[in-house]
């Protein structure tokens, strides 16, 4: 009874100590640290991510209706593991993600998502932190661009 007792703190003690608080990939990475977030920027990525889209034309001001749109698509199929702040749920906050990221970027990671993983030097860098691989929500083109313009104004862009 007393060596089962001993070998399951063993193990949980294993377990806890591998899912330790540290918050850096275990991988060595030539990308250097963003000052002041929890992501790491590789200056040879392609800024638009894999996928279709090359050359996003921004709206200003913000079309209204595709905010609205955007933010009940986020709470339909992103809100369970993304807050709007700059705290990590399951993946990262979505605060200031437009300052971070292209148009382009956003809405190929959103729409290809299982490809953006596999190639995405950036994308693979946030798999390494967030360990958790975003599932496929099958975004179609328009609800990435309804998306986006909830993710400008969350970022308090007009």
């Amino acid at each position: 009874m007393n060596r089962n007792l001993v070998l399951v703190i063993l193990s949980l003690s294993l377990a806890f100590y591998s899912c330790g608080g540290n918050s850096e990939p275990t991988s060595v990475r030539d990308e250097t640290p963003d000052p002041g977030k929890n992501e790491y920027v590789d200056p040879n990525a392609n800024p638009g991510g894999i996928g279709k889209f090359k050359n996003v034309e921004l709206t200003h001001p913000l079309d209204d209706k595709m905010v609205t749109a955007g933010e009940s698509i986020y709470d339909l199929k992103c809100g369970s593991c993304h807050k709007l702040t700059d705290e990590k749920l399951v993946g990262p906050g979505w605060k200031g993600v437009t300052d971070r990221r292209s148009p382009e970027w956003i809405m190929n990671f959103v729409t290809n998502v299982d490809e953006m993983l596999d190639k995405d030097a950036e994308a693979k860098a946030m798999l390494e932190v967030c360990m958790v691989r975003m599932p496929n929500q099958n975004v179609k083109d328009d609800e990435a661009r309804q998306i986006l313009e909830f993710m400008r104004k969350n970022d308090g862009k007009n």
